[in-house]
């Protein structure tokens, strides 16, 4: 999907605090400055990593500005093509539009490690129903089928479906998983640069087969008994999250009074929001922020598509040393949806509470103790 033109054209937020002139954060507490209830997301101009010294600064002051405060940006300058984009929703578009049966033929149902297609309302959000359906799709791999001493995780390793009549789509999407795995990793290492960490500091969590994956979303107009939730509020459990989306609108960033923040479209950009897993690492210095969308009026459809940079299942993340650690104001936490340090424990408990049928049929003697609980955007 391609971004389209937003009501809007914010421009990034400037973090009060001020730095050295090596652009390391001098010793000053995170702040809201980028916070959403300033009325719209900060862009983020990726490009400026290319530049002068003086654009590197500023890249860093914005970023953290906006990873301290709302947890959300959109970000241009990544060099994604228009080109590229294109044929990535070409694909997606095509794939909704052929028959069900079609569809269904690459259910999610039939795979043990929660690849394929979703119907609409078949995956939960804190227990209610998401009106979309989808196709999820991960790095093509064996199948790992976990031993007896090896953790249940390793079932989201393996194979993706992809429908025999659309040989294009399996070029496209895992064309776009290398493509966004690179601008990813990119911003990653300019975010940790931004708070003064070593940009290479988790390059040892997405070492081997890290564990990326996109979803291709389509939300298809509001439900049948009117309710709006396209997908629930949730945060992201892994790192970073790139969201394409097309025209429509619908995505909304919870804000510190509870309320939430409309995301226009803008064209040519990606929404990135963080994962809990880097909130985490930084004790609360960096942010995950709930987000939700809501359904389109009436019969009108809505795509997207997230990918999710994730590091590898069994990747045990560090705590991250950085100089400000000591004014992090402590990750939030929530009794109900513990996080732990290993990611592959997070993202199974993710799937199986998200996928309930998919946990029954292939994993029964979980499913009774997969409670429902938060999903991924």
């Amino acid at each position: 999907m391609t971004q389209q033109h937003s009501s809007t054209t914010p421009s990034a937020s400037a973090d009060a605090r001020s730095t050295t002139p090596a652009g390391t954060p001098t010793d000053a507490p995170a702040g809201p400055s980028a916070d959403a209830s300033a009325g719209a997301l900060p862009v983020i101009d990726l490009s400026l990593a290319d530049g002068s010294p003086e654009d590197r600064l500023r890249l860093h002051d914005e970023l953290r500005a906006a990873a301290t405060g709302v947890g959300f940006f959109q970000l241009v300058g990544h060099g994604v093509t228009p080109a590229e984009t294109a044929a990535l929703t070409a694909a997606m578009r095509a794939f909704f539009t052929l028959p069900e049966a079609d569809r269904l033929g690459v259910s999610n149902l039939n795979s043990p490690h929660y690849r394929g297609y979703t119907r609409t309302g078949d995956e939960r959000t804190g227990g209610s129903q998401d009106w979309r359906d989808q196709l999820d799709i991960g790095a093509e791999l064996p199948p790992h089928v976990p031993g007896s001493s090896e953790p249940p995780y390793w079932w989201l390793e393996g194979p993706n479906q992809w429908p025999a009549a659309l040989p294009e789509l399996r070029t496209a999407a895992l064309g776009w998983i290398d493509r966004l795995g690179d601008v990813a990793k990119r911003l990653l290492h300019e975010l940790l640069t931004a708070i003064g960490a070593r940009p290479d500091f988790y390059d040892y969590a997405f070492d081997g087969h890290p564990h990326l994956r996109l979803k291709l979303v389509r939300y298809p107009g509001t439900a049948p008994d009117g309710a709006g939730q396209g997908v629930g509020a949730h945060k992201d459990y892994g790192f970073i999250t790139l969201l394409l989306q097309d025209t429509v609108g619908g995505l909304q960033v919870e804000r510190p009074d509870g309320g939430f923040l409309e995301v226009p479209p803008m064209e040519g950009a990606f929404v990135v929001n963080l994962g809990e897993l880097l909130e985490v690492a930084t004790d609360g210095y960096l942010k995950a922020t709930s987000h939700r969308v809501v359904s389109p009026p009436g019969a009108r459809e809505r795509f997207s598509v997230p990918f999710f940079y994730n590091p590898r299942l069994d990747a045990h993340i560090e705590p991250l040393d950085f100089p400000l650690a000591h004014h992090a104001p402590g990750a939030t936490q929530d009794p109900a949806n513990p996080l732990f340090a290993e990611f592959g424990l997070n993202e199974w408990k993710g799937y199986t509470r998200a996928h309930p049928e998919v946990t029954r049929r292939h994993h029964p003697e979980l499913a009774e103790s997969a409670p429902a609980g938060p999903a991924r955007s």
